[in-house]
């Protein structure tokens, strides 16, 4: 506390310089200076302001009254009014002031005036009696302060605003409310809110008609009498991961459990078990788009400071692997906690008291490289970061809005949730998001399926999913990359589609029911991912995503024979246009040979620009005809 901290140095203090002397200070001023001091100490700060009001009425050249009043606004987080206050102690005599300097750049720092703050914690270190501790002290401010400097110079605003948008009573209430997170649609936020000063549950608002409706508990057996906290709801709106600590059947002090959303609301939580928790402390999860990567915060032993950042991933059998550390990258001797992973998949948030920031727990931006590494953190920036601690933060899919929680001049009671615009150079990928059902073409039946999403230039897998049992999908769709996405599901051909979303990107999502055709005789799939360039038959590299999943297909089900056929829009000659296509036909056969296929199982033809699939009198008509089909010809 800076309070305690004016004390210290009140205390050791050398005022051989100095003209102001507080013992020619009027006695009646020191008896209410005495008592603000004794209220101070149980922290009641506004009632101690008062009464040092009171004391400057008396003896308006009391240095330290308004020291200590500067010292106490600053504790309130009212450091114009600490500012003032140490201004006018400074007036009296700037030569006693100066022990004060360290405070007062701090209150500086926290209105965001690094330029100030860094030259009062100069004047601070000028001073020749300086103990260690307020050396030390100093030099860790001043650090700061000159990281916010050159932050600024580096980043300039360009216009952006920060103004945090409280988003109002239905959401927040006279308790704290914190922990927001939302699904991808950005129109389900749930939260935790603290409820009868120790026990914490879980509540949900729903966006219509672009306003919040009243929270309410979630339903279903997910919430009790113990503390449920820190919580991250799936994309999907199915899951939730969160907190619990000093449950019955934990491990440790605080575990990670998982809920299910069911007819009846939320399913009993489940513990993760111990290939997630330990006898230490595991807390802020955060779950990747695809269910596949489970993000959180502990202090296990073998990390690199207190408090790590540590992933888990979901294997194919549903369970959970060993939790790997996510490295000196992210992870240093302060603590990192609070993870969140965007809807793109590839950009971290987190907390950081180890990496440079303004001083305290600041928030921190990474992200996956083309060879999945995480990139050196970006700090947010003032005044998203601060001289103060830093929470959690989530971002909507659009990359544009974030929500957290804080306890700024218009909250409701203790923290609220609050919503603002990010800064367009630490925003995510805007993502959209897929979702449908995957069913048999003939029974209409749904079926469990492999669900794949690929970075056609990279042939990364970015996603990968598995459908529920009923055959439902969902998977994200960061802009900026052109994706092939894959169906498959063992006795049926996969399904193809392709997704190019390099340049501009549409504003709406995608429902997509994909009916997969049973491995038989005619059984038909247009190959979507299959590119050429105009009027070549070279195979694009592109295309080798796709052309392996044929591969795949052939492998897996070795008497399968297939016709692989060409067709070409009606620009140019037929003539032409039947050669042109035969010959990229030939090119795939080609290529599924080079990889083992036998020449006996593989034919090929081409149709030129008959069997129009859509109309060529429009450019997307023609790039619908222009297409590469897999058909059986033997099973």
């Amino acid at each position: 506390m800076k309070y305690w901290f004016i004390i210290l140095f009140v205390m050791e203090a050398s005022f051989s310089m100095a003209q102001y002397s507080p013992e020619k200070v009027n006695p009646k001023a020191v008896q209410l200076y005495t008592k603000a001091l004794e209220i101070a100490r149980e922290g009641q700060f506004k009632e101690a302001i008062g009464i040092l009001q009171k004391s400057l009425k008396i003896d308006g050249h009391f240095e330290d009254a308004y020291l200590s009043m500067a010292g106490m606004y600053g504790e309130l987080k009212n450091y114009q009014a600490a500012i003032d206050n140490y201004e006018r102690a400074r007036s009296i005599d700037s030569n006693y002031f100066i022990d004060f300097s360290l405070s007062y750049s701090i209150d500086l720092a926290g209105k965001g005036e690094f330029g100030k703050a860094l030259d009062a914690v100069n004047k601070f270190l000028s001073i020749s009696n300086l103990n260690e501790s307020g050396t030390k002290a100093a030099n860790y401010r001043k650090k700061c302060y000159q990281f916010a400097i050159d932050y600024a110079n580096a980043h300039p605003a360009d216009g952006y605003k920060f103004e945090p948008q409280n988003l109002g009573d239905s959401v927040n209430s006279d308790v704290s409310e914190y922990y927001p997170t939302i699904t991808i649609d950005g129109k389900k936020l749930v939260f935790t809110r603290r409820v009868n000063n120790d026990n914490e549950d879980f509540y949900e608002s729903y966006l219509i008609d672009g306003k919040w409706s009243r929270a309410r508990g979630l339903g279903g057996n997910i919430n009790t009498n113990m503390n449920e906290g820190a919580q991250n709801i799936s994309q999907d709106g199915q899951w939730l991961i969160f907190t619990g600590c000093n449950f019955p059947e934990g491990y440790g002090s605080c575990d990670l459990y998982i809920s299910y959303l069911e007819k009846d609301g939320w399913s009993s939580p489940e513990n993760l078990g111990r290939g997630i928790n330990t006898e230490f402390w595991e807390s802020a999860p955060s779950l990747s788009p695809d269910k596949r990567d489970l993000y959180f915060t502990s202090n296990r032993p073998g990390g690199y400071g207190g408090n790590d950042i540590y992933v888990s991933h979901r294997m194919q059998n549903g369970r959970w692997s060993e939790p790997q550390n996510l490295g000196p990258a992210i992870n240093t001797i302060g603590d990192e906690s609070a993870p969140f992973i965007h809807a793109d998949n590839q950009t971290l948030y987190f907390t950081s008291s180890g990496h440079q920031g303004y001083g305290g727990d600041d928030l921190f931006v990474s992200r996956k490289d083309s060879t999945g590494k995480w990139t050196k953190p970006l700090n947010l920036g003032y005044p998203v970061n601060t001289i103060e601690n830093e929470g959690s933060i989530v971002i909507s899919a659009d990359g544009k809005t974030a929500y957290y929680a804080s306890d700024r001049a218009d909250s409701r009671g203790g923290l609220d949730i609050y919503s603002f615009q990010v800064r367009e150079d630490v925003r995510p990928t805007r993502t959209l998001w897929i979702k449908g059902k995957v069913y048999d073409s003939k029974t209409r039946k749904g079926l469990p399926s492999a669900v794949e999403l690929t970075d056609l230039s990279s042939k990364q897998i970015l996603s990968k999913v598995q459908t529920n049992e009923k055959g439902d999908y969902f998977i994200t769709l960061p802009i900026g990359r052109n994706y092939a996405f894959n169906v498959n599901r063992n006795g049926y051909l996969f399904f193809s589609e392709n997704f190019s979303l390099s340049h501009k990107a549409p504003d709406s999502t995608y429902n997509i029911d994909i009916p997969l055709q049973p491995i038989e005789t005619n059984a038909m799939v247009v190959l979507k991912n299959i590119f050429f360039d105009v009027n070549k038959y070279d195979i694009k590299p592109e295309s080798h995503v796709e052309l392996d999943e044929v591969v795949a297909l052939m492998k897996e089900n070795p008497s399968v024979k297939i016709e692989i056929d060409g067709y070409t829009d009606n620009v140019g000659k037929p003539s032409d246009n039947q050669k042109l296509s035969q010959d990229r036909a030939k090119s795939v056969v080609s290529y599924l040979s080079a990889k083992g296929i036998s020449t006996t199982r593989l034919s090929f033809k081409g149709f030129g620009e008959t069997n129009p699939v859509a109309d060529n009198g429009t450019e997307e008509g023609r790039a619908k005809n222009r297409r590469t089909e897999l058909k059986v010809v033997g099973n």
